[in-house]
């Protein structure tokens, strides 16, 4: 008998086979945990020298960044996770300058952020040209109803306003003060304003 290691058992009165390796996966001593004892394909007896799984001591990981009530192994010792988990988070962002704090945590990737009253963000309500989150206006502006105005000077202080019906005032003609001057009996000049 040439090889020393029996990889295949047949009962020769019945022909079954009671042991057959010869199938196996093939194994190295580097694919078992250090000190695990296995049998190759070829009968052989192997012993483990895999060290990485009993090798925590490079790990870095904080309870802080494991998973609420999940267990690692960190340089050795058994840590619970503390980190939280948001799964689908959901937030707005009402104002124009306004944001959204992500809460400290684990998130599932499936949650989203939205602007609120986004509905009002139609061509006809955006000046004609600007693009404000992709739409671009079309309001030109609307013609205004302005009103041309005359008024009498006085000496007393006036408010000058557009009448019913109209936007504004287009002008405001003031009248002149009427000023007049005329000889008197004591050889001057009477001036009359007003």
């Amino acid at each position: 008998m040439t090889n020393q290691y029996v990889n295949k058992v047949v009962n020769g009165e019945s022909g079954n086979v009671i042991i057959d390796l010869t199938g196996d996966t093939l194994l190295n001593a580097n694919q078992l945990a250090s000190g695990i004892k296995a049998h190759a394909r070829s009968g052989q007896q192997i012993t483990g020298t895999n060290t990485n799984d009993a090798n925590t001591s490079d790990a870095t990981a904080t309870a802080s960044q494991i998973l609420k009530d999940a267990t690692a192994y960190v340089n050795g010792s058994k840590v619970t996770g503390t980190m939280t988990n948001n799964g689908a988070v959901a937030g707005t962002i009402g104002a124009k300058d306004g944001s959204y704090t992500v809460p400290t945590g684990y998130h599932d990737g499936s949650g989203s952020v939205t602007l609120a009253n986004v509905e009002s963000l139609i061509p006809g309500n955006l000046k004609d040209g600007v693009s404000v989150l992709g739409i671009i206006g079309t309001y030109s502006g609307e013609a205004a109803s302005l009103q041309a105005k005359s008024v009498t000077p006085s000496f007393s202080q006036q408010v000058v306003t557009a009448d019913s019906g109209y936007d504004a005032l287009s002008q405001v003609t003031v009248g002149a003060i009427p000023y007049s001057e005329t000889d008197n009996e004591f050889g001057g000049k009477t001036v009359t304003i007003g």
